[in-house]
């Protein structure tokens, strides 16, 4: 959106040398969510990475250059050695962000997690009180995640709010960026509904095309007004990558003598990372190509380092991931637009159809829309 406002010249591509990891230290948590991907619970969960394990294979990613750690769970305040883990990777030049429900950010250890000065710190709300209640199942958690957030604002950390919409919050959408502006948070994190886990599972109550179309323009209208008034914010989306195609014919439609720019800025930024710029850990050390392929194991960190799993295409998911163009059917094979799209979420098309590379049944662009 800035760069409608004020082009910047477009740059040469930049392949980042490994992949942003998003590792979930620890499955345990004090919230059972609907949406949940990892279908974590108040447990503890057997065969888990040790610290000292965590450690070598930092040492591993660290290595192989990988730029971002997102340490997550479950809940990744309730790990015994969070804040030793976060420090160190703090230490070795990580940037460090940390995904949490905001429950567990108190005035105990606010001081701590200052301390540690995380880049960024994101917090899942699924809407207002009674809305996030429902969700999270658990009266008053609402409140205290609210809490967690203003406790980082009032420390001067980056924090930001992570709102995955269905059809049963999607209602409450106004309210959560009117909360973003009433209490001045730095970020916004739409993500739409993935099929992992709970959210596989709870996937009937994906938000209806319309619904995400709605709110998509409400998220572009208040990016724009918000810049024009010079508050300085973050808006991101995830999980849906035909978002960037929609965008694109937003500005189409608002300002065209910037389309050309937009869509090679677009393009250039390349869509669906899954598999190449992103990846996962989990709690028991095996790799996936993203967060929400918990079904599909590229290997274990215990028996492989990261670096070598991540490399080998000998597994034919990871093969067709990384290759370009992937090798789409349906409505994805014939899109005019996948140097911006890159095929969307695979993971939907596996969980919907039984094939990695079926057309994304998320995908709420128009058969007019993705032609040329």
């Amino acid at each position: 959106m800035r760069e409608v406002i004020s082009p910047t010249p477009l740059k040469p591509t930049r392949k980042p040398a490994a992949p942003v990891v998003i590792w979930n230290l620890i499955r345990r948590c004090n919230l059972t969510c609907q949406h949940c991907y990892t279908t974590s619970a108040d447990k503890d969960f057997p065969g888990e990475l040790s610290t000292p394990e965590i450690y070598t294979v930092m040492d591993d990613l660290k290595a192989f250059k990988v730029p971002v750690l997102i340490l997550s769970g479950g809940e990744p305040l309730l790990h015994l050695d969070i804040f030793a883990i976060s420090q160190r990777a703090k230490d070795m030049g990580f940037y460090v962000a940390l995904s949490s429900n905001g429950t567990k950010i108190s005035p105990e250890n606010i001081d701590k997690i200052a301390t540690i000065n995380y880049s960024y710190i994101g917090v899942s709300l699924d809407g207002i009180q009674e809305t996030h209640d429902n969700f999270r199942r658990s009266k008053g958690s609402f409140n205290e995640a609210l809490r967690g957030i203003e406790l980082c604002l009032n420390k001067g950390i980056k924090v930001g709010i992570r709102f995955t919409l269905t059809q049963s919050n999607a209602h409450d959408f106004p309210a959560m960026l009117q909360l973003m502006d009433d209490y001045n948070i730095d970020k916004f994190y739409l993500s739409h509904l993935n099929y992992g886990g709970r959210g596989n599972k709870n996937r009937d109550d994906d938000a209806h095309f319309s619904m995400t179309r709605e709110a998509m323009n409400l998220l572009f209208e208040t990016c724009y007004r918000w810049i024009l008034e010079g508050k300085e914010r973050e808006f991101v989306t995830g999980n849906n990558d035909a978002d960037a195609v929609y965008f694109l014919h937003w500005i189409r439609e608002k300002f065209p003598e910037n389309a050309a720019h937009i869509q090679a800025k677009l393009e250039q930024w390349g869509g669906n990372a899954s598999g190449v710029n992103v990846a996962n850990i989990d709690n028991l050390g095996n790799v996936h190509p993203d967060t929400f392929w918990w079904h599909y194991n590229l290997g274990n960190v215990k028996n492989r380092p990261f670096s070598e799993i991540w490399q080998d295409i000998s597994d034919p998911l990871m093969a067709g991931l990384k290759s370009s163009p992937r090798p789409l059917e349906g409505r994805c094979k014939t899109c005019h637009y996948q140097l911006i799209c890159n095929g969307n979420t695979r993971v939907r098309a596996v969980q919907t159809t039984g094939n990695y590379w079926a057309e994304d049944s998320g995908c709420y662009l128009t058969t007019l829309e993705i032609k040329k």
